[in-house]
C-alpha cells in the first residue's frame, strides 16, 4: 500500500475520532462527570518504570482527551499532549483547564510531530493503550520517536497486547463466551476496516464519519522498528490486567483493574526503550 493510500486512511481515522469525541465526552467511561482521576488509567508498574517525572519534559503521543497527560503534569512534569483530532485537542484543553493542570496540547499527526513541536526534544515520550493500531508504518514512527527524544531519553510504550487484539472485542451474535482468535496476531496483512459507529465507551452512536482503519502490529515488529531506529530496549513486561472489563467474565483485581479468571493470557505490555 502506498503512502498516499496510508494518508487517505489516516484522514478517515482522523474524521472518525473527531466524530467520536463528543460521544466520549458524554459517556461515563472517562469519568469526566466526576472528580478527575487520571491515574486510574495507569498500571502500578508504569510508575515504577517511568521513575521520577518532576521537572522533566514529557510528551504524550496520540493523547485523545488528554486524561493521562494530566497525570504527568500532576507529578511535576512539563507535559505536552499531541493528537491528530482537532475535536479531541479542543476537549483536552478544556478538561485540563477545569482540572487546573498545566498541560500544552498540540494538534498534529504523529508522523508530523517533529515539525509541529518545532524540533523540541523530550526526556520521556509516552504512548499506547490503543494508539499503535492507527499507525500504518512503525519504522517511520520509530524514527520520529528517536528524533523527539534527547540523548538518554526514554520511550515508554504501554499497549494492548497483540493477542488481545487478535481475540477481538466480543463474541459474534449467537456465539458463547469463549475467546476465539478472530484477527491476525502478526502485522503486515494490511489495514482492517472497522465500522466505527459504536466505540468502546457507553456513549451513543457516532454521527457522521464512521469508517475506521487499524493495522495489527506484532511485538516483534514493534521491537525491530525501535532497534532499527537506534533505540535500546531496556525492559519488556506482559500483564494480564486491563483498566476496564472488556469481557463480561472479567473480575476486579486489588488495584481496581480487570483480569480474566481463566485462561490467564497477556492483555497488555509495557516496553521501555532509551535513545
Amino acid at each position: 500500500m502506498t503512502s498516499v493510500e496510508h494518508d487517505r486512511l489516516m484522514r478517515a481515522n482522523q474524521a472518525n475520532w473527531d466524530a467520536r469525541t463528543p460521544v466520549h465526552l458524554a459517556s461515563r467511561f472517562y469519568g469526566l462527570d466526576q472528580d478527575l482521576e487520571p491515574e486510574r488509567w495507569f498500571a502500578p508498574f508504569e510508575w515504577e518504570d517511568l521513575g521520577e517525572l518532576a521537572g522533566r519534559d514529557v510528551l504524550h503521543l496520540q493523547c485523545h482527551l488528554g486524561t493521562e497527560t494530566i497525570a504527568f503534569a500532576r507529578r511535576g512534569a512539563r507535559a505536552v499532549g499531541l493528537d491528530f483530532s482537532a475535536a479531541s485537542v479542543a476537549a483536552a484543553r478544556d478538561i485540563a483547564a477545569k482540572a487546573q493542570a498545566g498541560v500544552t496540547y498540540v494538534q498534529a499527526n504523529v508522523y508530523d510531530a517533529v515539525e509541529a513541536l518545532d524540533g523540541r526534544r523530550f526526556d520521556v515520550v509516552y504512548t499506547g493503550k490503543g494508539a499503535l493500531c492507527y499507525l500504518p508504518d512503525l519504522d517511520r514512527w520509530a524514527e520520529i520517536i528517536s528524533r523527539l527524544l534527547r540523548p538518554g531519553g526514554l520511550l515508554y510504550l504501554v499497549e494492548f497486547h497483540p493477542l488481545l487484539n487478535a481475540l477481538g472485542p466480543k463474541p459474534a451474535p449467537g456465539e458463547g463466551p469463549e475467546l476465539l482468535l478472530r484477527h491476525d496476531y502478526l502485522g503486515g496483512a494490511g489495514p482492517m476496516h472497522r465500522d466505527g459507529t459504536h466505540t468502546y465507551t457507553d456513549g451513543p452512536a457516532v454521527e457522521g464519519a464512521t469508517d475506521s482503519y487499524e493495522w495489527p502490529h506484532g511485538m516483534g515488529e514493534v521491537v525491530n522498528a525501535l532497534t532499527g531506529a537506534g533505540l535500546t530496549v531496556r525492559r519488556l513486561r506482559e500483564g494480564d490486567e486491563l483498566p476496564w472489563p472488556r469481557w463480561p467474565q472479567m473480575v476486579r483485581t486489588e488495584c481496581g483493574w480487570w483480569r480474566l479468571p481463566e485462561p490467564r493470557v497477556p492483555l497488555l505490555y509495557g516496553l521501555l526503550a532509551t535513545r
